[in-house]
């Protein structure tokens, strides 16, 4: 089990079309990770992008919907991660792959576990903090999915803002493989709700979430922001 403190986040992008034999990329490296036992994955799916070929493409036009690109994501120990890159560069011919160092704040399962008001937020620039919570798309939190309860509160304690994103394949602490298919109804595939704010606002989410999600894994990451700009509302 994947405990509290520092970890490596190993980040694949590749193309949805993208095979290694005749399966699905995407489907063969969920299966490395799996047999590796790693402790979870995320498969992501882009909305538009663009690659070396310049070539836009985008889920709003359906004939290049095929053609988008997937990030792959996996959280886990340095000795772990290590340990698949062997296999992870037999497979993969175009696409990229990152390593990063995260933090676990907290990696928990039904079996281990169990408002702040905000104010007026100033501008986010510099030295911020990118927190990372992924849960499962059946959670709830007291009659409403567990994602869309932590994004409203995330809204009263005014956090600059938050993204979430929707799997398209992945796995978890119990290691039971979940696929999205076409036309089926919602299952257990990962949400990932990511966040970017001050550390001092992020101190105060960490609380919450703790209380919050019951399984699932949430991580911290130091980061630079760059531009901050949003709509007049």
């Amino acid at each position: 089990m994947l405990t509290k403190g520092p970890a490596k986040k190993l980040t694949i992008y590749i193309d949805e079309t993208d095979k290694f034999g005749h399966k699905p990329l995407y489907e063969v490296l969920v299966d490395i990770f799996h047999k590796r036992n790693i402790i979870g994955v995320s498969v992501f799916r882009g909305i538009e992008g663009f690659g070396s070929s310049g070539v836009i493409h985008t889920a709003k036009m359906l004939e290049l919907s095929q053609s988008l690109p997937l990030k792959i994501e996996v959280i886990d120990t340095e000795e772990k991660i290590t340990l698949s890159l062997p296999d992870v560069y037999q497979v993969i011919g175009n696409g990229l792959i990152e390593i990063s160092d995260t933090n676990v704040l907290k990696c928990a399962s039904i079996e281990s576990e169990k408002q702040i008001e905000g104010v007026s937020h100033i501008k986010l620039q510099g030295k911020a903090k990118m927190l990372k919570i992924i849960v499962s798309e059946d959670d709830t939190w007291e009659g409403q999915p567990l994602y869309e309860a932590i994004v409203n509160r995330l809204i009263m304690m005014d956090i600059a803002g938050s993204t979430v994103y929707k799997a398209l394949a992945g796995y978890g602490p119990h290691h039971r493989y979940h696929k999205k298919h076409f036309l089926t109804p919602a299952g257990e595939l990962p949400i990932m709700i990511f966040v970017v704010d001050t550390e001092d606002k992020i101190n105060q989410v960490i609380p919450v979430l703790d209380t919050m999600v019951n399984e699932g894994i949430v991580v911290l990451s130091d980061v630079d922001v760059i531009k901050y700009t949003h709509r007049d509302v």
